[in-house]
């Protein structure tokens, strides 16, 4: 009979083990996994700010240089739009009546984000100073920024105002 209880006790200390083990690694893959994403949130917010940031400050006599080198951060379908958006109306209105603006980022915050795509609430300041306003006005803004993670670096891919 102590043969038989031997072997139950035996049975049901590696049931244990095994079940400690899968609880273990369910833990762990769910501590990485959330590591993962706060760093997805932390890498999205700061290539908002850097993507936005470039997309929105110009000075009109550089105009034509400075924005489309912010257009590297963009998504391709947003891109195409975006250098269109430069060419047709920014870059001539901003020669036209002689604009400098310099756009900073108040506060973001992540809407929600995965490992892959991310939504940011950005709240902006710009100061404007032009040929007929050179002592500048300021003007804030709030946008919401999607971006998608391509290979290891974000890409926005939507600012709309809100």
């Amino acid at each position: 009979m102590s043969g038989l209880r031997g072997k139950i006790l035996l049975a049901v200390a590696a049931i244990i083990v095994i079940v400690a083990g899968i609880v273990g690694g369910i833990n762990g893959f769910r501590y990485w996994d959330d590591r993962q994403s706060e760093q997805s949130r932390a890498e999205a917010v700061d290539a908002a700010d850097r993507t936005v940031t470039a997309m929105f400050t110009y000075d009109f006599k550089t105009v034509d240089t400075e924005l489309p080198k912010a257009a590297d951060q963009l998504s391709p379908s947003f891109r195409d739009d975006y250098l269109k958006l430069i060419k047709q109306a920014i870059a001539p209105g901003a020669k036209e009546k002689q604009l400098t603006v310099k756009a900073t980022t108040e506060a973001s915050g992540v809407v929600s984000a995965d490992r892959s795509r991310a939504v940011v609430l950005m709240f902006l300041n710009q100061v404007t100073t032009s040929q007929e306003s050179p002592q500048g006005t300021s003007t804030g803004s709030r946008v919401r920024v999607n971006l998608d993670k391509s290979d290891d670096h974000w890409l926005v891919s939507q600012v709309t105002p809100i």
